[in-house]
């Protein structure tokens, strides 16, 4: 019997119409684990194995902020990084410009590590460049050579170009790989045992697929990054790449919400977590987004909270002021990333998020249940 029959029968229902094949949530109130429960099979097949509680999955884009942030959160911390460095004064190469964008060029030199944090460098969302490049280093220099779309710090404008030149940035602030710092430095004082990058063979029966073998890889994708961009980068990037469970992402969160206990301090979970208005209609903070609406936070979500998605349907809402935080993962894009499966989760989300909301009693109507977390 579930802890939460109304949330988990909205992730039933959405199983039934192949929003996704199965999933695992967890609830955090005031320190306190609610619940860690899972709905749904690995695929559709009726003998898929069943989603577990401790299920790992692909966490996609929630590795922005599960890692990458988490890792400049801490340079931060100690002293190491100004997050009003420009990044060319790091990356060089990033102010060199291309035949016929010297314009680009020249307003690189303005872009900021706090500006790619807050997704507002005016560099491009995506491009699938593992479909052109064809290595690593080539696929790096085409980010690092990357024309803008717009003057930086004038548009919030979600980009994953930005963030793979952050984890460069970070990288060499560091002088470490962004894997082996966030397992060192992150994971492990968390006791985030489940959580890593490039998983080994021997975890593969216990990740879902996130696609079938239709797929410019041409076989099931299981236990590699679904990310063409993160896989080409072998696996490891500022990006995506983290693979996680449902309690591991719930300990980072509750190391939030206690501001930063063992790992972050409290101002800097204040700086990392707080809008930054660049420009001031932005709901970014730094690495983390916040409520705007429509949010997939639905309706019951503080407009002290942040949270992230992530493609392969994982996500994570945290709320400071009501001391909760959910998780929600999926392999939304399996067996094939078509339409229907976008809209499904988009539906999804909030829906879900209202349904476990109302039921901790934070619904418009219910009275609030008294504060327990020392946030």
């Amino acid at each position: 019997m579930s802890h939460f029959p109304i949330a988990t029968s909205v992730l039933t229902d959405a199983i039934d119409q192949r929003a996704f094949p199965g999933a695992a949530f967890g609830v955090l109130q005031g320190g306190d684990r609610l619940a860690i429960d899972s709905v749904g099979r690995f695929t559709y097949q009726p003998d898929s194995p069943r989603v577990q509680p401790e299920t790992i999955f692909d966490m996609a884009s929630v590795s922005k902020a599960m890692a990458t942030t988490a890792m400049a959160m801490l340079l931060w911390k100690r002293g190491q990084m100004d997050l009003e460095e420009p990044v060319g004064s790091r990356l060089p190469e990033f102010l060199h410009s291309t035949p016929g964008d010297e314009r680009t060029a020249g307003l690189k030199q303005k872009i900021t590590a706090r500006m790619l944090l807050a997704h507002c460098s005016g560099l491009p969302a995506y491009a699938p460049l593992y479909k052109t490049c064809r290595s690593a280093s080539e696929l790096l220099d085409a980010c690092l050579h990357m024309p803008l779309e717009t003057v930086p710090g004038t548009q919030a404008a979600y980009s994953d170009i930005g963030f793979i030149i952050l984890g460069l940035l970070l990288e060499s602030v560091a002088g470490e790989r962004l894997d082996s710092f966030c397992r060192r430095e992150v994971f492990a004082p968390l006791g985030m045992n489940s959580t890593l990058y490039c998983p080994p063979a021997e975890l593969m029966p216990f990740i879902p697929p996130t696609s079938d073998a239709e797929n410019f890889r041409h076989r099931v994708l299981q236990g590699e990054v679904h990310d063409g961009n993160c896989w080409m980068l072998g696996g490891v990037s500022g990006h995506a790449g983290v693979f996680s469970n449902v309690a591991d992402v719930l300990s980072l969160a509750d190391c939030l919400l206690h501001l930063g206990r063992n790992v972050f301090q409290a101002n800097t979970v204040s700086m990392f977590t707080g809008r930054q208005r660049m420009p001031p209609n932005s709901g970014w903070a730094l690495g983390w987004d916040s409520p705007t609406e429509p949010s997939s936070s639905g309706k019951f979500f503080s407009a002290h909270s942040v949270g992230h998605l992530g493609y392969t349907g994982t996500s994570l809402w945290i709320d400071f002021d009501k001391q909760v935080a959910i998780v929600l993962l999926t392999n939304r894009t399996y067996p094939g990333n078509d339409a229907a499966a976008s809209e499904a989760i988009k539906n999804v989300r909030p829906r879900f998020h209202d349904a476990l909301m109302q039921e901790l009693g934070w619904g418009l109507t219910a009275s609030p249940p008294p504060a327990t977390g020392h946030g």
